[in-house]
C-alpha cells in the first residue's frame, strides 16, 4: 500500500469512528422522549387521534430534510450538511422538552424531522463510501449504533422517570448530544474523499414516475414498511402497555428496550448475515418472521394479562423483540439496495428512497392513532404489522447479487 492509499484508508478509518460516534448519538437524541411519551402527551392533554396528528409533524419535516439532503450532498458534500444536521437535531428535541401545547410540539418534531434524515441521509453516504475505502461491510454495524443510542435512552429513561421530569430529562440529552456531535462530524471524510465531486456522471435530478425509477418506488415502500413498523414501536409500545395491558410508569418502556435489544443484536450480527445470504432474502424473512412473531405475542398478552399479568408481560416483550430482530438488518439492505441502482448519482438514489421510506416512520404511528381513535389500539397495531410482512414480499425488488 502507498503513501497516498495509506493516508485514504486512514481517513477511512478516522470516518468509520466518526459515523459509528454519530450514529450512536442519533439513536440518544432521536428517540430520547420515547420513555417519556405518555408523560408528554398527557401533560399538554391529548387524545389518541390528536397525538397521532401531532406526529405528522415529523413527516413532514422528515421528507423535507431527506429530500434536501440528497441534492445538498451531491452538490456540496456529505461532511458540510452534517455540520448543519447536527445543530438542528438537538434543537428539535429541546423544542420538545418545552412545548407546552400541540402546536408547540408539532413544530418541535418538524424541526426533529429535518435534522433527523437530514443527517441520517449524510451518514448512509458515508458508510457506502466507507465501505468501498475498507473493503468491508460496516453498514448494518453504523446503524447498530444507532440502536444503542436507542436502548440506552430508553433504559435510563425509564429508570429515572420516577424521580426525573420530563423537561429536565431532554434538555441534558440535548445538551450532552449537542456537545459531542461537533467533533465527531468534524471527523467524517473530507469533500475529496466522500465520492460527491465524482458523480458529474449521474444525474442529480431523477423523475418523479417512470420506468428507470420505478425500482426506487419498490424499495422505498418496502423501506416505509419496516420504518412504519419501527415508529409503532417506538411511539405506542409505551402506550399499549400502560393503557391497555395495565403497566406502570418505567415498566411500560420495557417493550421498545426489549425491541432496541433485539435490533442491536440483529444489527451487530447483520453485515455477516448480508454476506451470508444477501440483501433480498435478509429482508424477506425478516419481514415474514417479525411480523408473525409480534403479532402472535400481542394478541397472546391481550388475552392473558388480567389472569397473569407478568405472563403477559414476557409474552409481548418477547414479540418486540421478534419484531426487532427481524427490522433490524433491513433499513442497511435497503439503503446499499438504492445505491446500487446503475445510472443514478448514489446520494439522490438513497434520498429518494429515503424520502419514501422515513416518511414511513412518522406518517405511520400517525396513522395508528387515528385507527387507535376509530377502535382501539391493539387491533390498530395490524396497520405496522401488515406493512411489515409487505416489506417481506418488496424483498424482490432488490437485486439477487449480493451488494
Amino acid at each position: 500500500m502507498n503513501a497516498s492509499a495509506k493516508t485514504v484508508h486512514q481517513s477511512g478509518v478516522i470516518a468509520r469512528n466518526a459515523v459509528l460516534a454519530c450514529f450512536l448519538l442519533m439513536g440518544l437524541v432521536s428517540m430520547g422522549w420515547v420513555p417519556r411519551i405518555p408523560e408528554i402527551k398527557d401533560a399538554i392533554g391529548l387524545s389518541n387521534a390528536q397525538f397521532g396528528f401531532i406526529l405528522l409533524g415529523s413527516t413532514f419535516g422528515s421528507i423535507a430534510g431527506a429530500q434536501l439532503a440528497g441534492r445538498l450532498i451531491h452538490t456540496y458534500g456529505s461532511r458540510r450538511v452534517a455540520r448543519i444536521a447536527i445543530f438542528i437535531m438537538p434543537t428539535g428535541l429541546a423544542g420538545m422538552a418545552l412545548a407546552r401545547t400541540g402546536i408547540e410540539l408539532f413544530l418541535a418534531l418538524l424541526v426533529m424531522g429535518i435534522g433527523y434524515t437530514s443527517l441520517d441521509m449524510t451518514l448512509n453516504f458515508q458508510g457506502v463510501v466507507i465501505e468501498k475505502i475498507l473493503a468491508r461491510r460496516w453498514m448494518s454495524t453504523f446503524h447498530a449504533m444507532w440502536s444503542v443510542g436507542a436502548f440506552l435512552t430508553t433504559i435510563i429513561g425509564g429508570a429515572i422517570a420516577r424521580h426525573v421530569d420530563p423537561r429536565t430529562n431532554l434538555l441534558v440529552i440535548a445538551a450532552i448530544c449537542f456537545i459531542f456531535f461537533i467533533p465527531s462530524a468534524r471527523s467524517l471524510l473530507s469533500d475529496e474523499l466522500d465520492g460527491h465531486s465524482g458523480e458529474e456522471e449521474h444525474e442529480a435530478k431523477i423523475e418523479l414516475f417512470g420506468p428507470r425509477v420505478t425500482v426506487l418506488w419498490w424499495l422505498g415502500i418496502a423501506m416505509m414498511g419496516s420504518m412504519i413498523a419501527e415508529g409503532a414501536a417506538s411511539d405506542w409500545g409505551a402506550i399499549l402497555l400502560r393503557d391497555n395491558l395495565g403497566f406502570g410508569k418505567g415498566v411500560n418502556a420495557s417493550a421498545f428496550a426489549s425491541f432496541s435489544l433485539a435490533m442491536i443484536t440483529a444489527r451487530f450480527l447483520g453485515d455477516k448475515t448480508l454476506d451470508r445470504f444477501g440483501p433480498r432474502r435478509t429482508v424477506q424473512w425478516g419481514g415474514y418472521i417479525g411480523a408473525l412473531g409480534w403479532a402472535s405475542a400481542m394478541v397472546a398478552a391481550v388475552l392473558i394479562v388480567d389472569a397473569h399479568p407478568l405472563i403477559a408481560l414476557i409474552v409481548v416483550n418477547i414479540g418486540y423483540a421478534v419484531a426487532g430482530f427481524g427490522i433490524g438488518p433491513m433499513f442497511p439492505a435497503l439503503i446499499l439496495a438504492a445505491t446500487s441502482v446503475p445510472g443514478m448519482s448514489p446520494a439522490v438514489a438513497m434520498s429518494r428512497v429515503g424520502v419514501i421510506g422515513m416518511a414511513g416512520f412518522f406518517f405511520g404511528p400517525s396513522v395508528i392513532g387515528l385507527l387507535a381513535e376509530l377502535t382501539s389500539l391493539p387491533f390498530a397495531m395490524a396497520y405496522p404489522l401488515g406493512m411489515l410482512a409487505l416489506t417481506g414480499f418488496l424483498s424482490r425488488a432488490i437485486a439477487q447479487k449480493k451488494s
